[in-house]
């Protein structure tokens, strides 16, 4: 059976969430409501330390609803060049919101403030509206790295001094709240909406929530109606979440351990090296993405060597491959990675 690093979505629903799953009590959440999925919005949005929230299928539609809530068509968003909403959301804040992105090239998926009062657009009629900043933690495509506490902190200061909006998309916020030691209410706080994804670290099969003010999501609600999002009978979801919540939330730091034993493995290997390392740790939590010397090949050729030998996983660019740990990965499934790497990384391999 092949070790599957693709994504920490892959993961299949265990016999007992299933038994869960196929108990629920459900309702109609279109026409009224779903008790179940009422049950973990009120959970959510209280973890979170928000008003309220709304279960939806995706965390791209709870970013790109968020979008939408905050601006105005014509409006700007500013958010680091590399986010989840700018890369891999098909531009649907401007195909479906008419909202134009204003990304910026942060350092491990950070933006300062400065950077931000440096792209703001003046107030005038030749500019479009500056109405929002993103951030995205963990970030994705820094390696699932932690934000900078006090960057978002003064990031969150300054968009209350200038009346913008503050998003997060915290589709991976449950690992950055086990690896910071920091509570899910306190990395929330700063924000006005918190989008979060339940299969994603959790294991659950589908589903995300957005989180913020009770006016805020009462529009939300209205938004997941027009871009399709409303579900009936979604407790049979709704109840697979709340249990990855009560079962899988403390798990995720043998996730974090796997993926730094890992990194730790890859980055001794002649011709790779782990992105970006912060000075104290290779890896912040769950993803480990490495670069590969030109005498190795390309990412690409890497990844299908690594699959003959049956470890599956993406390429992350032409030469850098990510692995993501998860609930189905267990240390002797990383040993046996870490040697599949010995193996293609020495001169006798090449």
């Amino acid at each position: 059976m092949a070790i599957d690093l693709r994504s920490d979505t892959v993961t299949q629903p265990c016999a007992e969430m299933r038994r869960v799953m196929a108990a629920a009590p459900v309702g109609d959440d279109v026409i009224d409501v779903d008790p179940t999925v009422a049950e973990l919005q009120e959970r959510i949005a209280d973890r979170l330390g928000k008003e309220a929230a709304i279960f939806m299928p995706s965390g791209t539609m709870t970013n790109q609803v968020a979008v939408r809530l905050h601006c105005q068509r014509g409006d700007e968003f500013l958010c680091e060049y590399g986010c989840h909403i700018f890369t891999y959301e098909q531009a649907a804040f401007a195909s479906m919101s008419g909202v134009s992105p204003h990304p910026l090239v942060g350092r491990a998926g950070n933006l300062t403030v400065e950077q931000l009062q440096a792209a703001r657009r003046p107030d005038n009629e030749h500019a479009a509206r500056t109405r929002l900043v993103c951030l995205e933690h963990t970030h994705n495509r820094a390696g699932g790295k932690l934000l900078d506490w006090e960057h978002v902190l003064k990031i969150a200061a300054w968009c209350r001094e200038q009346d913008l909006r503050l998003h997060l998309d915290g589709a991976r916020l449950f690992n950055a709240a086990v690896a910071s030691g920091r509570s899910l209410r306190d990395l929330a706080e700063p924000f006005d909406t918190v989008s979060v994804c339940f299969s994603k670290g959790l294991g659950a099969p589908v589903g995300s929530a957005l989180a913020g003010s009770r006016a805020d999501i009462a529009q939300a609600r209205r938004h997941r109606k027009a871009f399709g999002g409303g579900m009936r009978q979604a407790g049979i979801l709704a109840a697979a979440a709340l249990f990855a919540l009560e079962h899988r939330y403390d798990r995720l730091a043998e996730d974090h351990a796997n993926a730094a034993w890992l990194a730790t493995e890859i980055h001794q290997l002649p011709g790779l090296r782990i992105v970006d390392p912060h000075p104290e740790r290779l890896v912040d939590t769950n993803i480990v993405l490495f670069e590969i010397d030109p005498s190795l090949g390309t990412a690409a050729e890497l990844a299908a060597k690594l699959a003959d030998h049956g470890v599956r996983c993406f390429p992350f660019s032409a030469t850098s491959i990510r692995f993501v740990t998860h609930l189905h990965i267990s240390r002797p499934d990383v040993e046996q990675v870490a040697q599949v790497l010995r193996g293609l990384s020495s001169p006798i391999a090449r």
